[in-house]
């Protein structure tokens, strides 16, 4: 083998190192911003419990939310998650979220692509159960109010795509623009047939506000200290920092091979 030739093999061995080395970088940059993220949403909730007692009160359409109304298809205990997925599936992947939550929004960007082509394929079922941590961290009531929305895109067999759709147009965090109705409908237009008088009615009603807030005390009385919160086979997947996309595709497919 010549030299020019050698030279060339290793210049190419070089490069692939160099390109390997890039890649579990950017993979450590990434886990990095989720877990910030997510303890952002943790060290909230630790920090602001006084916060959360003393706005209990200032929101008087939450404190005349009426009768909790449950949304169609809702399952679970006292009938609190929303579930996407076919029945039959053998994983089910339980999530608690709040729609103004960044680490939810971070866990949403990340493994989106895979849980739907594990849904779609039959292979895991998701349970969503919607929180207001944020409300009660930084004010408002987006958290609430995009939550009955959703739950009203449920009523109307469109839960998933409006949920992307929240998650698509998340707002900062210290800005309350999904307790605007009206920038709730204007989203629910990217989601073919949403945007109706049924369920324009449902969002500017709050018609699931109190199945909303029943959600939230669920959550508190859940012992879970931070969202998002996402289960698979009991355990706590989010809080692993191995966890990839990759890793809990090979999960999810594993149980349904047992």
């Amino acid at each position: 083998m010549s030299e020019k030739n050698r030279d060339g093999k290793r210049s190419a061995r070089e490069r692939m190192a160099a390109e390997r080395e890039k890649q579990k970088t950017a993979e450590k940059r990434r886990r990095a911003l989720i877990v910030g993220a997510s303890v952002v949403c943790v060290l909230g909730l630790a920090a602001v419990i006084g916060v959360v007692a003393a706005n209990s009160g200032k929101d008087k359409k939450s404190d005349a939310a009426g009768p909790v109304v449950t949304p169609s298809g809702a399952t679970g205990k006292d009938s609190l998650a929303i579930p996407v997925g076919k029945d039959g599936a053998k994983s089910t992947l339980t999530v608690w979220e709040d729609f103004r939550c960044p680490a939810c929004q971070a866990f949403e960007t990340t493994y989106r692509p895979t849980i739907h082509e594990l849904v779609d394929a039959g292979q895991l079922k998701v349970e969503y159960h919607l929180v207001t941590l944020i409300d009660g961290n930084m004010g408002g009531s987006g958290s609430r109010q995009a939550a009955n929305a959703a739950a009203c895109a449920q009523d109307a067999g469109k839960f998933s795509a409006y949920h992307d759709v929240l998650y698509e147009n998340q707002p900062k965090e210290t800005e309350d623009t999904f307790a605007d109705n009206a920038k709730l409908i204007e989203l629910a237009g990217k989601v073919d047939g949403l945007d109706t008088p049924t369920f324009q009615k449902c969002v500017n009603d709050g018609t699931h506000d109190s199945w909303v807030t029943k959600s939230n005390a669920a959550f508190q009385s859940s012992g879970f200290n931070g969202t998002p919160t996402v289960l698979l086979g009991g355990k706590n997947i989010y809080a692993d920092q191995s966890m990839t996309p990759a890793k809990l595709k090979q999960m999810v497919e594993a149980e349904n091979k047992g």
